[in-house]
């Protein structure tokens, strides 16, 4: 039987700095084969999606995708321009943090294995507001939520201790006001 590679064997490469990034909210035609044909565009013009939410819009036809991505800022209204063209493609915006309301969740497996530190590791937890959603003699379950840089924080300091899984969802957006998103 083989056994599950947790972080001990291999810490993951720090995240890019998505936050340097830019954020990309798309509402498509509710297809199969968009998801592709829009993945192309960014690899045609060496962009790294580094986060991706896709979810059903609220007219079942349609489908909202938020993309958080990363390259070279001077190609990026060319690929607004070209996902715009694509024939399934309703709206395709790019959204700044002063317009948008950004929010990621995270869940994070810990080993837990004495009291003191399943101690520390709650204290944390209550710090950044999150949630034991799984309790074991030898590991907690943990949801954060909140802002991608908040969500970082809790697992930088999580990092003390002995991560063993983590799952983050990726960035969802919603525009502030009237705007559309």
């Amino acid at each position: 039987m083989s056994r599950a590679i947790t972080t001990a064997d291999k810490k993951p490469s720090p995240r890019p700095d998505v936050n340097g990034g830019h954020t990309l909210s798309m509402y498509v035609n509710n297809q199969p084969g968009v998801l592709m044909r829009i993945c192309q565009i960014f690899s045609r013009r060496a962009y790294n999606i580094d986060s991706l939410v896709v979810s059903q819009g609220r007219d079942p036809r349609f489908s909202r995708l938020t993309l958080g991505i990363s390259g070279d800022p001077a190609g990026l209204p060319q690929i607004i321009l070209q996902c715009d063209k694509l024939v399934d493609v309703i709206h395709c915006f790019e959204h700044t943090p002063d317009n948008t309301v950004v929010r990621e969740l995270a869940l994070i497996k810990v080993k837990s294995d004495n009291a003191e530190r399943r101690t520390e590791i709650l204290q944390i937890v209550e710090h950044f507001g999150g949630k034991t959603v799984d309790f074991t003699e030898s590991s907690v379950v943990i949801r954060i939520e909140g802002a991608s840089d908040k969500v970082d924080a809790s697992i930088r300091l999580l990092n003390n201790y002995e991560i063993v899984e983590t799952v983050r969802t990726g960035k969802v957006v919603m525009a502030r006001g009237e705007q559309s998103t």
